[in-house]
């Protein structure tokens, strides 16, 4: 079952508009695909046997050096009820992974003059409540705003989907913070939300039209977006799943899949990695506003935290080491990076569990020629 894609998706992963035919050499610009299989391949293989079976939810894996893409495969199904197989150009419900892109829409708009990060998110947006007066746009970012998590006033029995715009009502049911903004760390999928209706306010553009012109247009992400029922369609679309008693059963949406700027985005790996060589170039924003998306912010009192704008930063071994995970109802995802080290291990899969992060390290490990322990979070 398994699918190496790393030749045949040569023409995938060109970065920018691939409507001009081209030669068989590719400029330098643009992320390189291997040609010669990696020594790991069998090691990694060993590493997804759990879902390389047609009757399993699948997964997707690409690792990224040196802007070389130099191992790429899906195993087991996109889909089982028609037995779709799992690839490289299988799009999952990035979940969490999608902050990067929220916060990457908010660096455009402060670029662009439009936005401070140290603007009252108040003063852009009408009807937060009076508790979170004081609360900026910077808080909201690096999760130090002390707004309650939207999720935890949507009760299991609902069935009508929350969107973004419903966070002004689900925080009424709050009277106050977890504590005064810019002093702890929490993370709160509000904060996200949030941000998704400041891009909106601020552009004038709803949020899916926004990253699909500002980011992933420019990219050539074509089968990226922030997917809205009836309004968009998936073009390879993956379908969540949830092992009970041993039987995988649909899983694919929840009461908060609506929600756009926390987790609304789907992509596959063979698009990530003209993300990965976005980030690697500075294609979209400026290398000094990326940096400050990789830097945690420092607390008072040494309250402790790890979170930039959109991706958690830690150490090990030395190396700076970047991560997010994204866990939804029916997908478990994880993007791994060491900028200093140009390695990228992103690793997608449409079930609850599985532990993708775990993964992710040990194929980072096998390039890196360490013994590291996953990331947490």
């Amino acid at each position: 079952m398994i699918r190496d894609a790393l030749m045949p998706l040569v023409a995938a992963v060109c970065v920018g508009a691939c409507a001009h035919a081209r030669s068989a050499a590719m400029t330098s610009s643009e992320p390189r695909i291997a040609v010669s299989r990696t020594p790991f391949a069998g090691a990694i293989d060993a590493l997804f046997a759990p879902y390389d079976h047609p009757d399993a939810p699948g997964a997707s894996i690409v690792v990224v050096q040196r802007d070389t893409v130099v191992f790429m495969r899906g195993y087991g199904s996109a889909n089982l009820e028609t037995r779709t197989p799992a690839d490289a150009q299988t799009d999952y419900r990035l979940a969490s992974l999608t902050k990067q892109f929220t916060a990457t829409a908010i660096m455009l708009l402060v670029q662009d003059g439009r936005l401070s990060y140290d603007e009252r998110v108040s003063d852009v947006l009408s009807g937060l409540p009076a508790y979170a007066h004081d609360v900026r746009i910077r808080n909201l970012l690096n999760h130090t705003s002390g707004l309650w998590d939207y999720e935890d006033f949507v009760p299991d029995t609902q069935r009508v989907q929350v969107h973004d715009r419903d966070m002004f009502a689900l925080l009424a049911h709050a009277d106050s913070l977890y504590f005064p903004p810019g002093t702890h760390f929490r993370y709160s999928n509000t904060g996200y939300a949030l941000l998704a209706l400041v891009v909106e306010k601020t552009s004038g553009m709803s949020f899916a039209h926004f990253l699909h012109d500002r980011i992933f247009a420019p990219l050539g992400m074509t089968s990226t977006l922030a997917y809205e029922k009836g309004v968009s369609t998936v073009p390879h679309r993956a379908y969540g799943y949830t092992q009970r008693d041993s039987v995988f059963q649909p899983t694919d949406q929840s009461p908060t899949s609506a929600v756009l700027g926390d987790g609304g985005v789907y992509s596959s790996v063979a698009d990530l990695v003209k993300w990965d060589h976005a980030l690697e170039t500075n294609a979209i924003v400026s290398a000094a506003s990326q940096q400050l998306a990789w830097t945690p912010p420092v607390l008072p009192a040494g309250a402790a935290t790890k979170y930039g704008f959109g991706w958690f930063v830690d150490h090990d071994g030395g190396r700076r080491r970047l991560y997010h995970h994204g866990e939804t109802s029916g997908f478990t995802n994880f993007i791994l990076r060491y900028p200093e080290q140009r390695l990228t291990v992103i690793v997608l899969t449409n079930r609850n569990g599985g532990e993708p992060w775990t993964i992710a390290q040990k194929v980072a490990d096998m390039f890196l020629g360490t013994v590291s322990q996953a990331p947490t979070f």
